[in-house]
């Protein structure tokens, strides 16, 4: 089963970009489809292998923050080829 990912990871503190853009660079190299825009990350594969990379990712990158907020939406369906029709 794939599905897409859409995630917002803040930081709250004072370095926070430093944090976001090694946990992205770690999705990167994931070997998954990852797609980026100024405000969110989003990641698309096969459900077991996106959630054991952001299992990992998402637990390396609390363990270096202090503290920190992660929003996350999941879709049942790889939506990676997505163009507006408008």
């Amino acid at each position: 089963m794939n599905i897409s990912v859409e995630l917002t990871l803040s930081p709250l503190q004072d370095d926070f970009e430093e944090h976001i853009i090694n946990f992205i660079k770690k999705l990167r190299v994931s070997g998954l489809t990852v797609l980026e825009n100024p405000l969110s990350t989003q990641i698309y594969g096969e459900y077991d292998q996106v959630m054991k990379v952001l299992n990992a990712e998402i637990k390396a990158s609390f363990e270096l923050m202090d503290k920190g907020l992660l929003f996350m939406k999941i879709v049942k369906s790889d939506r990676s080829d997505y163009e507006p029709h408008f």
